[in-house]
């Protein structure tokens, strides 16, 4: 018999796995078995405890969240199953109003289609941490007994409905309501499909969306909003006579966008200029979370507006944490998750896409006008990324400690408590970490220059492949 702490692994988000491989309906069953027994276990929660389920487009999807309803149901649990496909934070929302015990979602996020997965969701809506998950671990090797003196309960709920409200009620409404915008918006065949024009109803802003029917297979890329994902995207834009375009990933809960003629704005440049909108434009406080990998941009905006920055491994579960425990206004990482005051500590792509609609309105100039006055005030950087795919990864990370120069700077400073990241004197930096989700090696790099963090990046791939 296969070890199942070892087969089945929470990562930075979850567990994924390859469909028919290992994520199996057998897998998925005893999961949901391991949270039903963590939670029943804790006796902190009236009774009967009740948890939401719901799914993304995905293969089969639909067909695991019911198998995990089954079991919960079974173990004497309630469980409140979304009507449809839905965006990740529509289900952290749904607990969260709902005072619910805990959130189970069906989705592999920005994976390739071959993979799903399962995400965990605490009574806040947010991302369950560690604590949670290393339980629910120990609990699928060690099971224990359990004996249902009830049979649960099972309703299906229109989760949308009250999640779209809340987000009309979010952003100033009235001041978008005259915009007259033209906004590309790319689902990228995931649950966000067509759900940001029921929020904008009523406005005169005109939305046209591509990639919004459900596809499993992704059109054969991956639902991740990067730019080597997107050139059916840039074609539409060159197409066409957008103010903005939004991309979406697999479940909604990330974004990228693109301004003017059809220059990518990168999501750490959201980050930033949404920190900026919501602080200078808006009046409101807190601080700014970052994660090790994010961009010097926002420790710049950070000194510049007086806010505290935080500064995270990698992993919006982290983020989620510090919203619950410290005041912050706003929290992102480099993938394009972020969260906002006010809200459920999670990451919503679709928020995130309203506000910087908002921000124009606000500010009565084009996005790539902001995009500028913010790059000239707070600096302009570079940031490069490769994924390497390598099957039983040995990394040597004391080899990477070593490193005394990269691209002709002095490395100055090291930090190691989430892969290796190495920073140089003028402040660029390089970082190699292993991804939580995937068998793969994600090599980072910034500078003030295109050519350098080109250069460190492949600097960077040639160390990991020569191993």
């Amino acid at each position: 018999m296969p070890d199942l702490k070892q087969e089945i692994k929470f990562g930075t988000d979850g567990w994924r796995g390859v469909i028919s491989d290992n994520f199996t309906f057998a897998n998925v069953r005893k999961v949901a078995r391991a949270i039903a027994e963590y939670y029943l276990s804790l006796n902190t929660y009236p009774l009967p405890l009740k948890i939401a389920v719901g799914y993304d487009t995905r293969f089969l999807s639909k067909e695991f969240a019911q198998a995990v309803s089954g079991i919960l149901i079974a173990n004497g649990i309630d469980v409140v199953l979304s009507d449809r496909a839905i965006p990740t934070p529509t289900l952290s929302f749904a607990v969260r109003q709902g005072k619910l015990t805990a959130g189970v979602m069906i989705t592999a996020s920005h994976n390739p289609y071959s993979y799903n997965g399962i995400k965990i969701k605490t009574s806040s809506g947010g991302a369950a941490g560690t604590e949670v998950t290393k339980e629910v671990e120990e609990l699928l090797a060690h099971p224990k007994k359990l004996s249902a003196k009830r049979q649960g309960k099972l309703v299906k709920l229109d989760m949308v409905s009250d999640y779209v409200k809340f987000l009309r009620s979010y952003i100033d409404f009235k001041k978008l309501k005259n915009a007259k915008f033209k906004v590309l918006v790319d689902a990228m065949h995931g649950s966000g499909n067509s759900l940001l024009k029921d929020v904008l109803k009523g406005t005169k802003i005109k939305l046209e969306f591509m990639r919004q029917e459900v596809n499993p297979s992704f059109g054969g890329l991956r639902p991740e909003p990067v730019l080597e994902n997107l050139a059916p995207t840039i074609a539409r834009i060159k197409k066409g006579n957008y103010d903005l375009a939004l991309v979406l990933d697999g479940d909604a809960d990330r974004i990228a966008a693109f301004a003017g003629k059809g220059e990518f704005v990168y999501p750490q440049k959201i980050l930033g200029l949404l920190a900026l909108h919501l602080h200078e434009d808006r009046k409101m406080s807190g601080g700014i979370v970052k994660t090790l990998v994010g961009t010097n941009l926002i420790n710049n905006i950070a000194k510049g507006l007086g806010m505290r920055l935080y500064e995270t491994p990698v992993g919006f579960k982290y983020i989620s944490e510090l919203m619950q425990t410290k005041d912050i206004l706003v929290g992102g990482e480099e993938a394009g998750g972020m969260g906002f005051k006010g809200y459920i500590p999670e990451r919503d792509g679709s928020l995130a896409g309203l506000l910087l609609l908002e921000m124009m309105v606000y500010r009565k100039k084009s996005m790539i006008k902001i995009l500028r006055e913010m790059e000239k005030k707070y600096g302009r950087y570079y940031y490069e990324r490769e994924d390497l795919r390598i099957s039983n990864l040995k990394f040597d990370h004391q080899k990477v400690k070593n490193i005394k120069e990269l691209a002709g700077e002095k490395v100055v400073d090291i930090k190691d408590y989430d892969g290796v990241k190495l920073i140089c004197r003028d402040n660029s930096w390089l970082i190699f970490r292993a991804s939580g989700t995937e068998p793969i090696i994600r090599i980072y790099a910034e500078s003030k220059s295109l050519a350098q963090s080109k250069r460190m990046v492949s600097l960077g791939k040639s160390i990991v492949l020569k191993g």
